[in-house]
């Protein structure tokens, strides 16, 4: 068995999870917040940066915009997705209007998209609006094992 680094959406600690132990159960040890509560936190640029580097579990990225309709009409589904891949898949929103730097880095060139990384690198990229059960799929399908 191993332990799990997870990166705290909230303040952005590095927060080691036993395997043993439930996560979803999981505060953070710097702010106290639960590590995993089923809603895709909003991040930026620090702890984006930080999810991709630190966590050892798969990071799900929506790269969104207030403005897209696309974009709102799927963070509902993107919200029931969370609660039904975590604590396996860290989900996190990126909004490419606050983020334009990071959104230029990944290379986005419409959005809703979404990136899929673990250990550090993209496995795997969509975009456009998808319901839950397409996401849920597409995510498991890119992740190995």
């Amino acid at each position: 068995m191993s332990d799990h680094l997870v990166v705290c959406t909230h303040c952005g600690g590095v927060n080691r999870l036993p395997e043993q132990r439930s996560a979803l159960e999981a505060k953070c040890g710097k702010c106290g917040a639960k590590i995993f509560d089923g809603h895709p936190a909003d991040v930026g640029a620090e702890i984006f940066d930080k999810q991709i580097a630190r966590s050892t579990v798969p990071v799900l990225v929506d790269v969104w915009a207030p403005w897209c309709g696309p974009c709102r009409a799927m963070a509902p589904a993107y919200e029931i997705a969370a609660r039904e891949l975590e604590p396996q898949v860290r989900l996190i929103k990126l909004n490419s209007d606050n983020e334009q730097q990071i959104a230029a880095r990944l290379g986005i060139s419409g959005i809703p998209t979404m990136i899929l990384f673990d250990g550090g690198r993209e496995r795997a990229r969509t975009s456009g609006a998808m319901p839950a059960s397409a996401i849920v799929r597409w995510v498991r399908e890119n992740l190995p094992g």
